[in-house]
């Protein structure tokens, strides 16, 4: 799969990536949502979310510190983003550990015409119909072949499905796409889930097709952990560098470092 070219156009476009999202990540979606080359605007209150996504590339949901109100704001934003053919990516952050958390990225997903699902191992087979083992947010143990539940949600829900753990994975229902890139001190700092979200918002942005998009945004950001983690081996500094090295990281490295493996399901 082919992604170069995709970081200098979200650079020259900025576009501004809508994010209804979680309150313990908040700043560091924003940032990141800067430093990639997108413009974030954090706007909750359903009184104006509709409006604001008007102006937006993209918009980005992330249900990590969800109430009632904000999945109804989420419905009206996204219902809003659809009417103008805008990309949604959809974050079910801890989906599947309470009745509250599923049965509100169910409703969104029903609601609204997702484009892309990004979640952990646990999150996508619950997503999925699928037996898993989750702990808070963190997935512990899935019952099945991850691969297949994905693509089984990615047909049922027409969106494209990125599953992020060891090895990353992105599937359209079809298409498989691995990437393994990417560094182990990304799971010691809060946010970095949420945060590849707002990468794919960046990248959804700019390019229509969204598995390419997804894997764009995957490889990117796991491409500046990489450089981050070369300079850093504990969790602080390594977020401090992991901003930087995006901010700093260009096409030619991206073309350099990129692991991608391609193929069709089931081949």
């Amino acid at each position: 799969m082919e992604i170069g070219g995709l970081l200098e156009k979200l650079r020259e476009e900025k576009p501004l990536v809508h994010h209804i999202t979680n309150m313990v990540t908040m700043s560091e979606c924003a940032n990141v949502t800067l430093v990639a080359g997108g413009l974030p605007i954090m706007a909750h209150a359903p009184q104006e979310v509709a409006e604001m996504v008007s102006h937006a590339g993209a918009l980005v949901l992330n249900i990590g510190t969800l109430t009632p109100a904000q999945v109804d704001a989420m419905v009206l934003a996204g219902r809003r983003a659809n009417e103008l053919g805008l990309p949604v990516v959809l974050d079910p952050v801890g989906a599947g550990a309470t009745s509250l958390r599923l049965e509100a990225a169910k409703r969104l997903l029903k609601e609204i015409k997702i484009s892309i699902i990004k979640g952990n191992e646990a999150e996508v087979a619950i997503m999925a119909g699928g037996a898993a083992e989750i702990k808070g947010v963190e997935s512990i143990n899935v019952s099945g072949d991850v691969v297949e539940l994905a693509a089984s949600l990615a047909r049922d829900t027409n969106a494209v499905v990125a599953v992020t753990g060891a090895v990353d994975r992105v599937t359209d229902g079809e298409r498989m796409v691995e990437v393994t890139n990417g560094n182990a001190l990304m799971a010691t700092v809060v946010g970095t889930g949420c945060m590849t979200a707002s990468v794919m918002g960046c990248f959804a942005a700019v390019e229509k097709d969204t598995l390419k998009a997804a894997v764009a945004a995957l490889v990117t950001f796991n491409v500046a952990a990489e450089l981050a983690a070369r300079n850093s081996d504990a969790p602080a500094s390594f977020k401090s560098q992991l901003f930087d090295e995006l901010y700093r990281l260009d096409e030619q490295t991206i073309k350099t470092r990129q692991n991608i493996k391609e193929r069709m399901i089931n081949q």
